[in-house]
């Protein structure tokens, strides 16, 4: 009876004494964790007009710092601000605790007028720079000339390199600045452009591929013109006379009414060099541009008036 007793008092005494260790661990755990634990900070936000909520998705943070980018700043954790003007912004967001920092930052676009989204703006000196999409769109074509844009030949991803053997050109670069000034960098020496128009100006092709000559393609030799510039047309009705592709002699009018168009400087052109350098913006968001540009395939009498019409995608140079 001693012994059980004994026995019983010696296991109940170490049942303490171990739980006591248990809670000791538990409880140092709790303070490394404590003490190995910075913040994490992620940026959410929503806009309505130039009004934007702010959400600070964070872990471990006791207190926020923002920086709006416009001269403004908030300590609170989820606040709403109201922009004074359109623009391009760099939001910051620093979360902090007792351990240390960390921060997340974001751009943002509100209502910016086409020629800031083409160009980034006035803040910004470098201009926006664009190129071919590879990627293409659902949009992208080759199309006649006429009011609607009928569509011919719908453009697949990597269609330039995948079936016309001119994937290169994708790599052309073309930079707009808001003070008007344009700039053009051909990576490979060649241009893509309409084949007609190259052999009617004695242009040396750089590339052309039997599948591109049946589309009238072909990259050309072009030399960008130095201090080159561009202007872009609002609401303006754009008329031209184009030929029919199946005769190349019968002529008719076309007039797209209230669209944006960009013009340039001397033999200066974005994505497709041809007789006609003035191209239609059907779409201009932050990061993707949609043109219509027209194309000369016929080389009967009326050889300079487009036949056809390339809808392609470009897309920001990050």
């Amino acid at each position: 009876m001693n012994l059980d007793f004994h026995f019983m008092k010696h296991s109940s005494v170490t049942y303490v004494f171990s739980m006591c260790l248990f809670c000791l661990f538990i409880s140092g755990c709790e303070d490394d964790d404590a003490f190995t634990d910075v913040p994490s900070a992620q940026i959410f936000h929503s806009v309505v007009g130039k009004r934007v909520a702010f959400t600070a998705l964070t872990l471990y943070a006791d207190s926020w710092q923002w920086d709006f980018g416009d001269g403004n700043s908030s300590a609170e954790e989820n606040p709403v601000h109201t922009y004074e003007n359109g623009g391009v912004y760099t939001v910051t967001l620093t979360a902090n605790n007792a351990q240390g920092s960390a921060s997340d930052n974001i751009e943002i676009s509100l209502e910016l007028l086409p020629i800031e989204l083409l160009t980034g703006g006035e803040s910004d000196p470098d201009g926006k720079t664009w190129r071919l999409s590879a990627g293409h769109s659902e949009h992208d074509q080759l199309g006649l000339p006429d009011a609607d844009f009928t569509r011919l030949e719908q453009l697949p991803a990597g269609a330039l390199g995948l079936f016309l053997g001119l994937g290169a050109e994708y790599e052309d670069e073309f930079t707009f600045k808001f003070d008007g000034s344009y700039s053009h960098d051909t990576k490979n020496g060649g241009a893509f452009g309409g084949l007609v128009f190259g052999l009617v100006n004695q242009i040396p092709p750089v590339t052309v591929t039997e599948a591109s000559q049946s589309f009238g393609l072909a990259s050309l030799a072009f030399e960008p013109e130095s201090n080159a510039t561009f202007s872009m047309h609002e609401g303006k009705d754009f008329s031209y006379t184009a030929v029919s592709q199946d005769d190349g002699s019968t002529t008719y009018d076309v007039t797209h009414e209230n669209v944006t168009t960009l013009t340039f400087s001397g033999q200066e052109f974005i994505g497709f060099m041809d007789f006609h350098r003035e191209v239609i913006v059907q779409e201009l968001t932050v990061d993707k541009m949609r043109l219509v540009m027209l194309m000369s395939a016929t080389q009967d009498v009326h050889f300079n008036k487009p036949s056809l019409a390339l809808i392609m995608t470009f897309e920001v140079v990050q």
